[in-house]
């Protein structure tokens, strides 16, 4: 799976090992983050990623900040994701098998690395099955995201 992952500097020391995780899992990893402490605006490092989603240069994406919040609020300003904040394994799973999140969102700051390994684990590797209350669900918020677009 090709995966554009962002970060911010509150990220920076767990860059790299998240990046090696994905690469052990046999992902194309699309760097858009820093490596460095130095502050850095997670809006510009996101958006390079939800513009490789859109660009069709990732599948999925994986943007990490101090505490995931920023970060998931530009992965759900682009057409057609849904960034999913996770927090757990749970919260992962259900993302994917009820929302068919397509974006993962986590948090750096407070965070155990094996855990957000954990949680992108589950969530690179659980299938949306398609059932048709969740394809209704997904269809109505496209609906919005469509009637939105109108407005303007």
């Amino acid at each position: 799976m090709r995966i554009a992952m962002a970060n911010d500097h509150a990220a920076a020391a767990m860059r790299s090992e998240l990046v090696a995780f994905l690469k052990k899992g046999n992902h194309e990893v699309l760097d858009c983050g820093t490596d460095t402490p130095d502050p850095v605006d997670y809006p510009d490092t996101a958006e390079k990623a939800m513009e490789a989603m859109l660009d069709g240069r990732a599948d999925r994406a994986i943007l990490v900040c101090g505490t995931g919040l920023g970060m998931s609020y530009v992965g759900n300003k682009f057409p057609g994701m849904r960034c999913a904040l996770c927090t757990d394994e749970y919260s992962a799973r259900m993302a994917r098998e009820h929302n068919d999140a397509n974006v993962l969102a986590l948090r750096a700051r407070r965070m155990d690395i094996d855990q957000n390994l954990r949680i992108i684990d589950t969530f690179l590797n659980t299938r949306f099955p398609g059932e048709a209350r969740h394809k209704k669900r997904i269809a109505k918020i496209a609906a919005i995201e469509n009637r939105l677009k109108e407005r303007k």
